[in-house]
């Protein structure tokens, strides 16, 4: 919970970072994570639902795939510059 800003100004040294503190204090926002292993016991489930949909054409995906272990070095790079659409795959023959 957040209930206040002012300290923000007088940190030594300053955060490195956004820091998104005020916006969530004046939007009356919230932040929190989620893991999937705090869902580890609905693996089964979820597995069961995901396939079924696919099959179904509810879910849709796409999927870049790469040829030969030599496109490694420029897959990875490409992920950072955003070339790829959808998961990016490297097939090794």
């Amino acid at each position: 919970m957040i209930c206040g800003t002012a300290s923000i100004a007088s940190w030594d040294p300053l955060p490195l970072g956004p820091r998104v503190e005020r916006h969530l204090l004046v939007k009356r926002a919230r932040m929190q994570g989620i893991l999937i292993f705090d869902h580890a016991a609905r693996y089964a489930e979820a597995r069961a639902d995901l396939a079924r949909w696919l099959r179904e054409g509810k879910l849709a995906y796409r999927e870049d795939i790469l040829e030969g272990i030599e496109h490694a070095p420029g897959a990875i790079a490409g992920l950072y510059r955003g070339d790829n659409l959808g998961k990016r795959l490297i097939r090794i023959a």
